[in-house]
């Protein structure tokens, strides 16, 4: 049997052509009868495809500089700048930073390197909350896209994350995803042709994990799905076997996975900060997906902790702290505190009330169904009238879910979901609705409805709640105003964390009405965003809050966001909030990890961030959260240095020391220490300390076999710094975005805070255009460039992979070689003859652009040809027909040299013709030497990071692709001592 391979292309990759009047290179996958090109200078959207049997293309050479295009002291060092920023196939041996508008952490690029060791990649990347696995798992996604492992993508996350993870693709790593969900499948079957699926295997999607797991759509997804998933979140579709009710929304996730990983060519990053919820089960099914050996191996051998080593990757923030001392973004410490008040004594007596009819309703249940029913739906009145009078009231009138239940245990299973925050859990994005608390009269004859006498009880309370609302009899709230009026007058954003949706409104409501009495000085703006809302509309509640008016004025400084924990995973606010205010305790403190973590990450521009813990000193609710929960998991946290997970004990701990408030407390004396004095709940207790210290040490113990530990950031720091130098230093992109766009009439203006501030207005429309295009037609005027590897939104990074820096810099390139511009237009000049005392005898610096054809090893063994370009500055000394050739670093001094007198301009030009002329009798040589010398430094570099990746080496080639490209010449005099005419 033979296979068809298409013919090879007559033009070799990263040839010149012209066609359709114009220059272009050669990109791989062309063939004999399509060629696919790339502008000469442009852009990945500039790509094309063009057929040689329909349309003239003639083979091409890069046109030399116009000897009468002058330009001064700037124009060498612009030009080379511009260059080098717009490239996108970049020479270094990660393929994909040059087309990728992030710059990464040396700690971000471990994970790429594990799955560049791998033939089918399967890791799990389990980082802490907030320093990146966005990033690491967009690397290798990129990364293998690049390198033509990979055809195609598709993200599976919830829905509510879908639009953030589609934005993030395309705005950091150039991926352009299309949304599956259910708001929009309608659409694109319309858009897909009669028989054929929604789903291409080269396509990128982003697409609701739970939307495409109906019968409907899998076996169409399963069946067309490209060879690369990444799974956000994958913690939740894994469950415990014998978990609640939940479990059947997990398994037929699990489900979808399983069938997915089950295709072994198929690549599989699984992203979750949690990947551990103190029950092995779920774990061990997690990584089972990955391997099948590493559902069973035991991770106390060598050996299971060498394979887990090859597919796991998790670092804490401590393991990172030092990968930011450079200035980037991320916050050096997290303050945390409680923040205690002491209950209204109206408040204190319902309090007493709903702890007697607990007790009284829970003692008289007829049989363990009835009396488990009565527990939670009890448990969920407490909780409720915790959180606020709102929600007390709200449950107060709401039928409790756990009365369908028909056995104890599926009683038990439904209030853990609906009551509890167990560490289990398949997400927070929609269990903020407040839990029932009416159940049917236990009198004969009563199923159906509430007794009388119990209905008069119930509806007392739930007035008595309606009156607590408000500062006044609500201490909380009262202590919350203030906690946030110190936090705003300190110049902290804050988020304010509720349990339910009835809170949240409630708590925004307040504060609204507080902070924005008539006649204040500095209002506030305040929102609240709960899973009430949809996911788009969220998103457009918080971009109300935190972007720019409709008339580009700033989002004003002052306010608040209040939410629930529709929040906590996934949307990323660390560019509008840095400060988090739990106003109901969480039962979980991986809530509580999660909610700190949507400020506290990577991006943060506040160096110390807040978070501050509400609690009740005589809410016996709360004290029983905090002691036997939360504080505990802080103490570990904090000798430790990482999270532990909560232990599988935790549930019943709780449910025991409830029961001693419940059922044997004292009404209503709550203050007593006594709560832990019955042997039950003490050693219930005991037992989850000694569990969740014993988890802790083992934790820390195990940190050895995790992968990270395997390979050494210092092995690809090197190879890092050197890409970034010759994509562009930092320094360098600064330099050029604010020299290039004051000669663009962008007035930049320094900010005290650092960066600089560029007026767009007056700019040319085709770069107008593209600021606009990138910042959105709202952005604020004037345009904020940060000294920092990231912006706020509407707002730019003086980075080479900002979308408005790279604009800026392909438009120099672009109107420095087209003379038709006009000249304002044209900052950057391709010559220059230019007097200066850093120079004793003349001298010649060319800027050269190299490209090259780059063989890279395959996974499946054989070999794909890349396109690398780059750009070098050389000089000589002397004549040009006698060049005396500089060291590298005397050429690079060159381009900061400064101008001590002017040129004639006859002059100038007559001596840029001599040396043009020389490069086809003697010039010409020696840089297709470097060429030669410059590809063996590109494949040295290629070995070396595939080395240390224990990657493919043969068949690893780099070899120039026909002669450079002369871009710049530049001529550099000494300084006159005496001037005689023009330029004796």
């Amino acid at each position: 049997m033979t296979t068809a391979v298409p013919p090879a292309p007559k033009y070799a990759v990263g040839s010149l052509v012209h066609a359709r009047g114009r220059e272009w290179v050669v990109l791989p996958d062309s063939t004999e009868d399509l060629l696919v090109l790339r502008p000469l200078g442009g852009a990945d959207v500039d790509i094309a495809g063009v057929l040689p049997g329909l349309e003239t293309v003639v083979p091409a050479t890069f046109a030399p500089p116009t000897p009468s295009d002058l330009g001064d002291q700037h124009t060498a060092g612009l030009l080379r700048t511009a260059l080098r920023i717009g490239f996108r196939a970049g020479a270094g041996p990660f393929r994909s930073l040059a087309s990728i508008a992030v710059d990464p952490r040396p700690y971000q690029l471990v994970p790429l390197m594990m799955a560049l060791r791998q033939d089918t990649v399967r890791l799990l990347i389990a980082d802490d909350v907030g320093i990146g696995k966005t990033v690491e798992s967009g690397l290798i996604a990129a990364e293998l896209l690049a390198q033509g492992d990979a055809r195609g993508l598709v993200v599976l996350c919830s829905p509510a994350l879908a639009e953030q993870w589609r934005a993030e693709l395309h705005g950091k790593f150039g991926i352009d995803a299309r949304l599956v969900l259910p708001a929009t499948i309608g659409r694109l079957e319309r858009e897909t042709p009669y028989g054929q699926s929604v789903f291409r295997q080269d396509g990128a999607y982003v697409v609701s994990t739970d939307f495409i797991k109906s019968p409907r759509h899998r076996e169409d997804f399963l069946r067309n799905c490209p060879d690369l998933v990444i799974v956000d979140e994958a913690h939740t579709c894994v469950a415990d076997s014998t978990a609640r009710a939940s479990a059947r929304t997990s398994q037929q996730r699990y489900g979808l996975l399983r069938a997915l990983a089950d295709d072994t060519a198929r690549h599989l990053l699984l992203v979750t900060a949690t990947p551990h919820s103190g029950k092995e089960e779920p774990f061990r099914r997690l990584l089972g997906l990955l391997d099948p050996r590493l559902a069973t191996v035991s991770f106390d051998t060598r050996a299971g902790r060498e394979l887990l080593a090859e597919f796991f990757v998790q670092r804490r923030r401590a393991d990172i702290r030092e990968d930011f001392q450079d200035g980037a973004h991320f916050p050096s410490t997290r303050d945390s505190a409680e923040v205690s008040y002491a209950l209204h004594r109206d408040y204190r007596r319902l309090l007493g009330e709903v702890l007697t009819y607990a007790r009284e309703t829970v003692r008289s249940a007829d049989g363990a169904l009835q009396q488990r029913q009565r527990w939670w739906s009890t448990l969920a009145l407490l909780r409720t009238l915790s959180s606020s009078p709102a929600a007390a009231v709200r449950s107060l009138n709401t039928r409790a879910g756990v009365q369908e239940a028909d056995t104890p245990d599926e009683v038990d299973r439904t209030g853990q979901s609906t009551v509890s925050d167990p560490a289990d859990s398949d997400s927070a994005q929609s269990a903020d609705e407040v839990p029932g608390s009416l159940l049917p009269s236990a009198a004969p004859g009563g199923d159906d409805e509430i007794g009388e006498a119990e209905k008069a009880r119930l509806v007392a309370m739930a007035e008595a709640a309606k009156k607590l609302a408000g500062p006044t009899r609500d201490a909380k709230l009262k202590k919350l105003v203030a906690t946030v009026t110190d936090l705003l007058d300190a110049g902290y954003r804050p988020i304010v964390f509720c349990r339910y949706i009835a809170t949240s409104d409630y708590v925004a409501d307040h504060l609204a009405k507080v902070f924005n009495k008539k006649g204040t000085e500095h209002p506030v703006a305040v929102a609240s965003v709960t899973g009430e809302l949809s996911p788009d509309m969220r998103l457009n509640r918080i971009a109300e809050l935190t972007a720019p008016d409709e008339n580009g004025d700033p989002a004003p400084e002052r306010r608040v966001l209040v939410a629930t924990d529709c929040l906590s995973e996934g949307v990323n606010l660390q560019e509008s909030f840095d400060a988090v205010v739990h106003y109901d305790l969480a039962w979980n403190p991986t809530r509580h990890e999660q909610r700190e973590g949507r400020v506290d990450r990577f991006g943060q521009r506040t160096d110390t961030v807040k978070a501050l813990t509400l609690c009740g000193a005589d809410n016996p609710v709360d004290g029983i959260v905090l002691k036997v929960l939360l504080r505990k998991h802080e103490h570990i946290r904090r000798a430790t240095g990482i999270s532990v997970p909560v232990p599988q004990q935790a549930e019943s701990a709780m449910q025991a020391v409830f029961e001693e408030l419940i059922l044997h407390g004292e009404t209503p004396a709550f203050e007593q220490e006594g709560l832990f004095e019955r042997a039950e709940a003490h050693t219930a207790a005991e037992q989850l300390e000694i569990a969740w210290e014993s988890s802790a040490e083992r934790e820390k113990a195990s940190r050895s076999r995790y992968a990270q530990n395997t390979i050494k950031k210092e092995e690809v720091a090197a190879e890092v710094a050197e890409i970034r130098a010759a994509l562009g230093t930092g320094e360098e992109v600064r330099e050029f975005t604010r020299r290039a766009l004051g000669a663009l009439r962008g007035v930049p203006a320094d900010r005290k805070q650092g960066g600089f501030t560029a007026h767009t207005d007056a700019l040319p429309q085709g770069l107008r255009d593209a600021v606009t295009a990138a910042l959105g037609p709202r952005h604020p005027r004037p345009v904020v460039f940060h000294d920092a590897p990231s912006a706020p939104r509407g707002e730019a990074a003086l980075t080479r992979t900002d979308p408005v820096v790279a604009a800026t810099a392909r438009f120099v390139l672009d109107t420095a070689l087209d003379e038709k511009f006009p000249d304002w237009q044209r900052p950057a000049r391709r010559c220059g003859v230019i007097r200066t005392s850093a120079v004793r005898r003349p001298t010649t610096m060319l800027l050269v652009r190299h490209r090259f054809q780059l063989n890279l090893p395959t996974r499946d063994g054989g070999v794909r040809t890349q396109l690398a370009e780059d750009a070098r500055v050389v000089a000589f000394h002397g004549r040009p027909e006698a060049p005396q050739w500089l060291p590298e670093e005397e050429a690079l001094a060159l381009l900061v040299a400064r101008a001590t007198g002017n040129s004639d301009r006859g002059f100038a030009t007559d001596h840029i013709t001599q040396i043009l002329a020389a490069l086809d009798t003697g010039l010409m040589d020696e840089l297709r030497v470097r060429s030669k010398a410059a590809a063996k430094e590109l494949e040295a570099s290629h070995h070396r990071v595939r080395t240390a990746a224990k990657a493919r080496l043969a068949g690893l080639r780099a070899a120039p692709q026909g002669d450079p490209d002369v871009l710049g010449v530049f001529l550099y005099r000494p300084a006159a001592t005496i001037q005689l005419g023009a330029d004796a």
